[in-house]
């Protein structure tokens, strides 16, 4: 049987008349009776006895109606659920996420994909920037979060929001006491670094802007993430150059200060993704996050 013929059936069995059970299906009753005819020739069994009222089911058609309803509808919801996974409305999206990079942005992000998208699955893998790219390619994540991510041919790299850089300093520093802080100021203090990975990354960043103004840097603590590093700093072991989305850490004892500088001025927060990835989810997502970007930067300052 095929979704025609049961859709058919079932106006008959329904309606108890061919000709009704015609007009209901907006179509001529010949045709109707001849489908009939066909379903249970194939059945090999009678499905209706015929009568001068219309038609009444026989035993092996009260079974099948028992059945077809159950059967639409599984067939109608099939239908949907591939309408609305060809559109991005289930699935699942899977979201590489770094440190730092989930105090401000991207959970606000993935918090209106998710009020726009309920039914979308949001799994989230906290990777480092190599293990972001590996994933991506062994599609085990569909998008990664990060900042000064390399260039790869089969990855696109989109950027999402730009923020300035702070310094973090303790409670009682006598820095605290300027409203903005400049390099030259942080000659020969006791720094703290992150990450301390084996590609580019803030660590490096500020290590070259130092050298550029001709700055000592004076490296106490190296340490992972900026969770690590201000903490270090709320425990007075040195200060740190970060960004501003540190900030909402808030962790007592740390003071945070502008800093001036020409050549850390702001750094970007970016996504990366897969060249070929034709997924509608994807396409969801990065629709909402340029959306959401544009209305952020053409704010008026």
């Amino acid at each position: 049987m095929d979704i025609k013929q049961m859709r058919y059936f079932l106006a008959v069995a329904q309606e108890g008349h061919f000709g009704r059970a015609a007009e209901r299906l907006n179509m001529a009753q010949p045709p109707l009776t001849r489908h009939i005819h066909a379903l249970e020739a194939q059945l090999g069994t009678a499905l209706f006895v015929r009568t001068p009222k219309g038609a009444t089911l026989t035993a092996a058609g009260q079974t099948l109606l028992a059945e077809v309803p159950n059967i639409l509808s599984l067939t109608r919801r099939a239908e949907e659920q591939t309408r609305l996974a060809g559109d991005g409305y289930i699935g699942r999206l899977d979201v590489g996420i770094f440190s730092s990079g989930i105090l401000d942005v991207i959970p606000r992000l993935l918090a209106d994909f998710h009020t726009e998208r309920p039914e979308v699955k949001i799994g989230l893998h906290n990777l480092s920037k190599m293990e972001q790219i590996a994933a991506l390619r062994e599609r085990r994540i569909a998008i990664g979060f990060n900042r000064l991510i390399p260039d790869e041919p089969d990855l696109v790299v989109d950027w999402i929001h730009r923020e300035p850089f702070l310094v973090a300093l303790y409670e009682g520093h006598p820095l605290c006491k300027r409203a903005s802080l400049t390099l030259a100021d942080l000659d020969n203090e006791r720094m703290i670094l992150y990450p301390n990975a084996p590609v580019p990354g803030l660590a490096e960043e500020v290590a070259a802007a130092f050298r550029a103004e001709g700055v000592t840097l004076r490296v106490e603590q190296e340490v992972e993430d900026v969770v690590t590093s201000i903490a270090l700093v709320a425990s007075r072991f040195g200060v740190c150059v970060t960004t501003e989305s540190a900030a909402n850490l808030r962790l007592p004892g740390v003071v945070y200060r502008p800093l001036k500088s020409q050549r850390l001025r702001s750094i970007e927060l970016n996504c990366m993704y897969r060249r070929d990835d034709d997924s509608p989810i994807l396409a969801a997502f990065l629709a909402l996050m340029r959306a959401s970007r544009t209305r952020r930067h053409s704010r008026p300052m």
